[in-house]
């Protein structure tokens, strides 16, 4: 029997939300949620975190809904979402029995969000960079493909050692295919996950330097004006030098006085420039056809 509550305020149930619909590994989201909610909200009895991490599935789950449940209006007796939540992480997940557990939760989310929407993630893309989770969303739309209505989801991993540490993370566990975006100099890495690809899994290796490297000038061209108010009519000789695009630009920025070169704050500065299919080069719009088929 639970004794103290301390009652959950409602940024931290919009938290507790976010984060257990999130894609993300199942059993890592639900441990996390649970035990910080116990933690942080159940005074009495107290737990250490030694007792919460060899806890039962099974009592950890019944301890944090009774915490998260605590102070919502009315009760209760309508788990479609949770069910429906249940499905979406096993359409998803290879789940153990002792994962599904905590999926088979009595959490009030009719009291929560009442009108929660659930889709599960039908593709994984894995990018090495924020250039390209900002803009391929953007060039498939362009293509005729959107990536919110067919479920695509894409993680931005900061660099081919950690797209390979996400890859090696999801490919044991993860149903649904896994689409691997490399830059050029990712040979090493390829040969890393090769012993783990699946048979719908996709890889696409660059022809030559990173996603920057796609960007047509003309696209690029235009978002530079942009950002210089039209005070300066940017020419292609000045996105030429024998050098990979964002040092190009790292140097252009500098030159005219533009704040420092940051490449997630340039590729949406790129995403509001895009005007139609002529913006989307060859290798792009083949990458977002690999996306969809696999």
């Amino acid at each position: 029997m639970l004794e103290k509550i301390k009652p959950l305020t409602k940024e931290q149930l919009n938290i507790i939300i976010d984060r257990l619909t999130r894609f993300k590994e199942t059993e890592a989201k639900y441990l996390r949620v649970f035990k910080e909610v116990i933690a942080g909200n159940l005074l009495e009895p107290k737990f250490k975190k030694s007792e919460l991490d060899a806890m039962d599935y099974g009592e950890l789950r019944d301890l944090a809904q009774d915490v998260i449940n605590f102070g919502l209006e009315g009760v209760n007796e309508d788990f479609e979402i949770n069910k429906k939540l249940a499905c979406t992480e096993n359409a998803m997940f290879n789940l153990s029995e002792n994962v599904q557990k905590l999926l088979d939760n009595k959490i009030n989310y009719r009291a929560l969000v009442p009108g929660l929407k659930i889709k599960p993630v039908s593709r994984l893309v894995l990018a090495e960079g924020i250039t390209e989770e900002i803009l391929l969303p953007e060039f498939a739309r362009i293509c005729g493909y959107e990536f919110g209505e067919n479920n695509v989801h894409i993680i931005s991993a900061g660099g081919k050692n950690q797209v390979v540490k996400y890859f090696y993370q999801y490919a044991d566990s993860l149903k649904i295919p896994m689409f691997v975006l490399f830059d050029s100099d990712a040979a090493q890495n390829l040969e890393e996950i090769r012993p783990k690809l699946r048979g719908f899994d996709r890889v696409y290796v660059l022809k030559s330097g990173e996603f920057e490297d796609l960007l047509p000038l003309p696209l690029i061209k235009r978002t530079l004006n942009s950002l210089l108010k039209n005070f300066y009519n940017v020419k292609d000789a000045d996105l030429r030098g024998g050098l990979p695009m964002a040092k190009i630009l790292e140097q252009f920025f500098k030159l005219h006085g533009l704040s420092e070169f940051k490449k997630a704050d340039f590729a949406q500065a790129v995403r509001d420039n895009i005007q139609s299919d002529k913006d989307v080069f060859c290798e792009i719009a083949q990458i977002i056809s690999g996306i969809k088929n696999c």
